[in-house]
């Protein structure tokens, strides 16, 4: 409970430090904000597109589908329905959530399995048809 409640505090100190940059006066801090949320976002997509490839292997028709395709098809579709699902996976989580994630790896596991969950499926499909 504290690591939730200091990492939030951390996320609300970052977003509050963001709104004080008033004017054209460009001090570095909007920068540096924004690139730690992008090193954290790419981190959390390369996590998302790990668990989407490994998920898409232990589904029953994938090894079914796979067996007919050659390794440049099946490396084919998983860069398609996974990269869908990384895009999608901003989408789906917090800035609390992301910033939970950051701090504890046990819940950074299961908020990727949550997000990847919710949407393999969906690309999957958007993909086969």
């Amino acid at each position: 409970m504290k690591k939730i409640l200091a990492s939030t505090m951390m996320l609300a100190t970052f977003a509050l430090a963001g709104c004080t940059s008033t004017g054209t006066t460009n001090n570095g801090t909007g920068t540096a904000i924004g690139t730690a949320n992008e090193i954290g976002m790419n981190v959390f997509r390369a996590a998302i597109d790990n668990q989407c490839r490994s998920q898409i292997e232990k589904q029953n028709a994938w090894r079914v589908a796979s067996v007919a395709m050659t390794e440049a098809q099946q490396e084919s579709v998983k860069t398609n329905v996974c990269g869908c699902v990384s895009e999608q996976a901003p989408q789906q989580v917090t800035i609390v959530e992301l910033g939970n994630a950051a701090i504890d790896s046990q819940y950074r596991t299961q908020l990727v399995a949550q997000v990847v969950a919710k949407s393999l499926q969906s690309c999957y499909k958007s993909f086969v048809q």
